[in-house]
């Protein structure tokens, strides 16, 4: 199916030099899009470090790489190269800036991977000023109707009515493509149970060095029991028998690997707001059961994916917050734009 992010990558490397780094959930399309290019371009190089001959070539270097990619060959049109999931390898960052700060003319790199490329800090020098950041999201209303619709014009434009089944499917199925397009619920079930396990028991386990992986899985378990609700650190600390600091850190590993999301409350002082209890919401919101904490986040979700996609896009800065006063009167979601309430 088309995403719209497919028209958002032809822009950028028609009209930028900087390589492009995708991030986002595991399986939400991310791959996908990436080979998009492919119909761009007859030069087109993909590259997965999940594969050994792959990885092999990336392991030779910048130089014997582009010798056998043919990056070297005379041409008036760029090799498009995708590098998948190149952030397992200890040194991506050091390879990638060497790659590009040698071939940016005669190449033009989409980086793709299923947790935040920013996160890992060994790997060398930055590579900051050399890539732009774009957050692929799972499927959204508005993506299903029309994911051809101008970006270039305001940020909202008038609302369609989704035909048929959409909205419902949407609502029952969650927004990642595979299970979404299927619409079946055994196949849903066997999907997200999957999913589950490739991101705790292989993601979590194998890209970090937390040795507690069952405590933090039980956290992610009591996160999804919370949507939408203020986040107490200290009793989810008293609950797993850890300090409030410990919550913390592996909330911001959940966080890293798109499991779940927080908006904090808004505060004129923005660091102030940031020491409030925040909200976390889930990602793969068909994971709930009760039927208004899953409407609840998915509409968390589609206004998270249009303030990343206006960011990315470089509309302005955007952000997600909601407001809570002193009588615990609550607003659920405010848009904020370049540090000014919006709607």
């Amino acid at each position: 199916m088309d995403r719209i992010y497919a028209k958002i990558l032809k822009q950028h490397i028609q009209n930028d030099q900087q390589m492009i780094f995708l991030s986002g959930p595991r399986q939400c399309g991310k791959t996908t899009i990436s080979l998009m290019a492919k119909e761009w371009t007859d030069r087109f190089v993909y590259l997965n470090w999940d594969n050994a001959d792959h990885r092999a070539q990336i392991v030779s270097g910048p130089d014997q790489l582009a010798d056998r990619i043919g990056l070297n060959e005379l041409s008036k049109q760029p090799l498009v190269i995708a590098f998948d999931e190149i952030h397992k390898n200890g040194k991506w960052k050091q390879f990638l800036k060497g790659f590009y700060d040698t071939y940016k003319e005669q190449a033009r790199v989409i980086v793709t991977g299923s947790s935040r490329l920013n996160i890992y800090k060994r790997g060398g020098d930055s590579l900051m000023g050399r890539y732009f950041p774009y957050r692929v999201h799972p499927l959204t209303v508005r993506e299903i109707i029309d994911p051809h619709f101008n970006l270039s014009k305001q940020e909202i434009s008038l609302p369609k009515k989704p035909p048929g089944t959409t909205f419902s499917h949407l609502l029952q199925y969650g927004g990642f493509p595979e299970p979404f397009l299927k619409a079946d619920t055994r196949f849903s079930n066997r999907w997200k149970k999957l999913r589950h396990e490739q991101l705790f028991r292989e993601d979590i386990r194998d890209l970090t060095r937390i040795q507690e992986a069952g405590r933090m899985e039980l956290l992610a378990e009591m996160v999804k029991h919370q949507s939408g609700q203020l986040m107490n650190y200290s009793k989810l600390a008293s609950k797993l028998n850890v300090s409030a600091s410990t919550v913390r850190r592996w909330l911001e590993v959940l966080y890293s690997f798109y499991f779940c999301f927080s908006i904090s409350p808004w505060r004129k002082n923005i660091p102030r707001s940031l020491l409030k209890e925040p909200k976390v919401f889930l990602w793969d919101w068909s994971i709930l059961n009760d039927k208004g904490a899953r409407l609840e986040n998915m509409v968390a979700v589609h206004l998270l994916k249009a303030a990343h996609i206006w960011t990315d896009m470089g509309r302005g800065d955007y952000g997600l917050y909601f407001l809570r006063d002193k009588e615990k009167r609550e607003v659920d979601f405010l848009m904020v734009r370049d540090q000014k309430p919006w709607f």
